[in-house]
């Protein structure tokens, strides 16, 4: 898969089933130290996200999603074998209650 810069909240929660289920992670990484309401996120740190499995999707995000699409480059340098992108809007763009529904088959 070829990795855009940014997801919508409904990329990242699309995206993310689909890669699980090939069994690569894709984690929301909160760095404002203010979680989401909902949504299951890792604290930015550093150390902690090194254990990860290369190959991994780390999401970034911040209040509007600025901080973190212009710090894309520190990331991808200090995490070069994953994969890292900015959830677009940030946390005030999140919408707590979306979900998928899954495609019932006909």
């Amino acid at each position: 898969m070829n990795y855009p810069d940014e997801w919508t909240q409904k990329e990242f929660l699309e995206n993310k089933l689909r890669l699980e289920k090939e069994g690569i992670a894709v984690v929301l990484i909160d760095t404002i130290l203010s979680p989401i309401e909902k949504a299951e996120s890792t604290v930015y740190n550093p150390h902690e996200l090194k254990n990860y499995a290369d190959g991994s999707v780390f999401v970034f995000y911040c209040d509007s999603g600025k901080a973190t699409a212009n710090r894309l480059e520190e990331y991808r340098e200090k995490f070069p074998t994953m994969h890292c992108i900015s959830l677009k809007g940030g946390r005030g763009y999140w919408r707590k209650n979306m979900q998928l529904l899954e495609d019932t088959p006909q």
